[in-house]
């Protein structure tokens, strides 16, 4: 008899609820979402942005909120959606070069099950809003992004994987126009190197396909680099804000995976990857 979920995604390691800014999805709204697509499992991962940017629309504190309420709600949901979906614990922690000690002590107090570290803010600006593209070109701002990148990987290291990798191409004014692989190699690698050598992994997030670019992030040839670099951890989610798009495009996400060259994927519990088969 073949396993359930023998040779495809069913783990969804990558989503927001309530507890972040930009979400107003109640938790029991995206583990419904979750258990409606017949996932195995799914990781909660709430944006921790400390000193992100206020402004009139996230108000003075953005994407920050009270881990001891956020672990006594995702603890007991856990035990309540036992008999039907595997609950873990994680955070997705906003990579800036001053507060590796910020999160390290964070990281350090919680129980987490997975961290994400992501990078949000290019010079101190949320791609998503566009002014970090006044006056320059998108390719210079893509570069801009993974030089920040790299910079932050030195001075933050309590992280499991590196989210969405490329990220700020999803809101550049002509998104994949500017952008390739190749074109930011000799950044790509370093970066992709990095995390091999520190013993992180890299995520593949289907938000990209969301979002309109065609792509996941990192776009398949970044994740095909870092296999033959020799990484072997990569995990997925589709950077769900919102219940239906929990799982989103993971019809296409094992085929993605075994195209770039993997034979597994990894779930984290306990912050040690866990790996799943995808052949």
């Amino acid at each position: 008899m073949i396993p359930e979920y023998a040779g495809i995604v069913a783990d969804d390691c990558h989503m927001h609820t309530c507890f972040s800014t930009d979400s107003d999805a109640s938790v029991r709204s995206m583990l419904d979402g979750a258990v409606k697509k017949r996932l195995r499992s799914v990781c909660i991962t709430d944006h921790m942005d400390v000193d992100f940017p206020a402004d009139e629309e996230l108000g003075e504190h953005p994407f920050l909120f009270d881990l001891d309420e956020y672990f006594r709600t995702l603890t007991a949901l856990r035990e309540e959606y036992a008999d039907r979906l595997k609950i873990r614990i994680g955070i997705e922690i906003g990579l800036q070069k001053h507060l590796g000690n910020t999160y390290r002590e964070m990281t350090g107090r919680y129980p987490f099950d997975f961290v994400i570290g992501s990078l949000h803010l290019v010079h101190g600006m949320d791609p998503y809003y566009g002014k970090v593209f006044e006056g320059r070109s998108d390719r210079e701002v893509y570069r801009e992004a993974f030089e920040q990148t790299l910079e932050c990987m030195d001075a933050v290291h309590d992280y499991d994987v590196l989210g969405h990798l490329d990220y700020v191409v999803r809101y550049g004014r002509h998104q994949a126009a500017e952008y390739s692989y190749r074109e930011f190699a000799d950044v790509i690698d370093e970066i992709l190197r990095k995390l091999i050598s520190s013993g992180k992994g890299l995520e593949m997030n289907t938000g990209g396909i969301k979002y309109g670019l065609g792509f996941c992030n990192p776009h398949p040839d970044v994740l095909k680099r870092y296999r033959e670099l020799g990484g072997e951890i990569v995990t997925t989610g589709a950077d769900a804000h919102r219940p239906e798009h929990v799982a989103y495009a993971f019809d296409q996400a094992a085929d993605i995976l075994r195209e770039c060259g993997f034979r597994h994927y990894a779930v984290f519990e306990k912050r040690s990857p866990v790996f799943h088969a995808l052949v």
